[in-house]
């Protein structure tokens, strides 16, 4: 009765977890949890104000391909982010009901058949966001896991593949800046792998939903290094953003996760391929959603008061860590990616000692073929509660992993 392809699919982040804790007491009464990435500051306050004013709508059947609103909103956005000119909504953009449900389904569009003669594969970093590898498996394709680790600056060398395996891959998916690391895909990195991408026929498909959160210089974003690239002779100025899909979310930039909106923006061809698939099997927002999402999207303090919430905990981890663990002020993105020698064992510790829940790294990555996992020896932490919390969960790893030896 079921598909055996899904027997392949790695062990979920969250049950590896609930495994290794259950019947752990935690060691507070008041538990302090860090480990998914869901954002905990305050949501706009006029996201629910908009909702509210368009809840007539709810009774009406939203269009694929949003509302003229949404799209002159996101348009705009893109334009105003990343200094793109000629976007045109209808050609370059549509709506997904958050990343994660865009960037598992559109792995139907870009993965075919056959590859090379072959089963088709699809190249991702190790760790990685758990969805591309269940994409991988449900469009038909082999998942390949490349090391994003210190060695490679924490984002996994595409370049380093030999041609027959470039043959064999459909899909590249790239997170930008990098879940859990942080890293952040500089413009000679996205010359080097969209051009590689192109001369192999590869759809690069960059989750930038973690693009908004930085503390110094705005990230480059995936269609921005198109442009870039066109502007200098690498690309076709006509056809820009050929290959290319960036995936971008209100989630973290908005601190409004459930909300479950987001867009897909770049290649015209891959985005009308896509608007047809939607038409049949896809999860169009409601109207009252479209409508806050257009706020959001034409809102920036918002966003600028965000950063500095993020800024400010960052800051805390700096002076409480200093260092130790090997932690470092990422990129981008909310998390801090400890190195702690086993990760399993000091979740474990901090659970059953300090009361503050982490991820083991090892839930995010999988063994490559001698058995080396390229997460095991680390945990990571999501800065996503008050500063209070935060500052007090800090305290807590510190003090605990100091007392723990996990290597």
């Amino acid at each position: 009765m079921l598909n055996p392809v899904f027997a392949n699919l790695p062990a979920h982040t969250w049950t590896q977890l609930r495994a290794l804790l259950n019947g752990v007491p935690a060691g507070r009464n008041d538990p302090l949890d860090l480990t998914i990435g869901e954002p905990r500051h305050p949501m706009p306050a006029f996201i629910n104000e908009v909702l509210e004013a368009n809840s007539a709508d709810y009774a009406k059947y939203p269009p694929i391909q949003g509302t003229p609103a949404w799209q002159q909103a996101v348009a705009a956005w893109l334009e105003r982010r990343y200094g793109l000119t000629g976007i045109d909504p209808d050609r370059h953009v549509l709506p997904v009901a958050g990343t994660r449900e865009g960037l598992f389904s559109i792995a139907f569009i870009a993965v075919p058949p056959r590859k090379a003669g072959q089963q088709p594969t699809v190249l991702m970093p190790n760790p990685f966001y758990q969805c591309y590898a269940a994409a991988a498996l449900s469009a038909g394709a082999e998942p390949v896991y490349l090391p994003a680790t210190a060695e490679t600056g924490f984002l996994p060398d595409f370049a380093s593949l030999g041609e027959d395996e470039l043959a064999r891959a459909a899909l590249v998916y790239l997170c930008t800046p990098a879940n859990p690391q942080g890293t952040v895909a500089s413009q000679d990195y996205f010359d080097t792998l969209i051009g590689l991408c192109r001369r192999h026929d590869i759809t690069l498909v960059v989750d930038e939903c973690y693009g908004e959160i930085y503390t110094d210089a705005p990230p480059v974003g995936a269609l921005e290094a198109c442009r870039s690239m066109a502007r200098r002779g690498l690309g076709d100025p006509a056809d820009p953003y050929a290959n290319v899909l960036s995936f971008q979310s209100l989630s973290k930039r908005s601190n409004v996760p459930g909300l479950r909106s987001g867009f897909v923006a770049g290649d015209p061809r891959l985005i009308a391929a896509y608007r047809e698939l939607r038409s049949y099997g896809g999860a169009p927002s409601p109207l009252p959603v479209y409508a806050a999402a257009a706020a959001a999207w034409n809102d920036e303090a918002h966003v600028d008061g965000n950063r500095v919430l993020y800024r400010a905990k960052f800051d805390a981890a700096e002076r409480i860590l200093q260092g130790r663990f090997g932690a470092y002020r990422p990129g981008g993105g909310f998390y801090l990616w400890l190195d702690v020698g086993d990760g399993e064992a000091a979740a474990k510790a901090l659970w059953s000692r300090a009361g503050v829940r982490v991820l083991p790294g090892a839930y995010l990555a999988r063994p490559d073929g001698s058995g080396y996992n390229p997460g095991a020896a680390y945990i990571r932490v999501a800065l996503v509660n008050s500063l209070e919390v935060t500052e007090l969960a800090l305290q807590s790893i510190r003090d605990t992993l100091e007392t723990v030896d996990a290597r």
